[in-house]
């Protein structure tokens, strides 16, 4: 095999290993919504209880939605520097 065809075999191991990597990134996306549906739910519940609590409940709610939505911009922001500046090709030796 020539050293073109491997380099060429190279940076496509490492653009398919990227894109998977990015693919995987983009699950983190599913835990925040389950959580953060999970939390509506709970507050939901806690007003129709007591709803003299309404603002405190709902306060509380939103900063741990914002929290918890922080896990799945950090996984889209993962997929994005993969796709698109892929430092893993900087560090890639090509051959010959």
């Amino acid at each position: 095999m020539s050293a073109e065809m491997m380099n060429l075999l190279a940076q496509a191991i490492v653009l398919g290993c990227s894109a998977v990597g990015a693919g995987l990134a983009m699950i983190a996306g599913i835990g925040p919504g389950i959580g953060e549906g999970y939390a509506v739910g709970k507050a939901c519940e806690a007003i129709g209880r007591q709803p003299e609590c309404r603002g405190q409940v709902t306060s509380t709610m939103l900063l741990g939605c914002a929290v918890a939505e922080t896990t799945g911009i950090y996984g889209f922001i993962v997929a994005l520097i993969l796709m698109f500046a892929n430092p893993l090709m900087g560090r890639l030796t090509l051959i010959g």
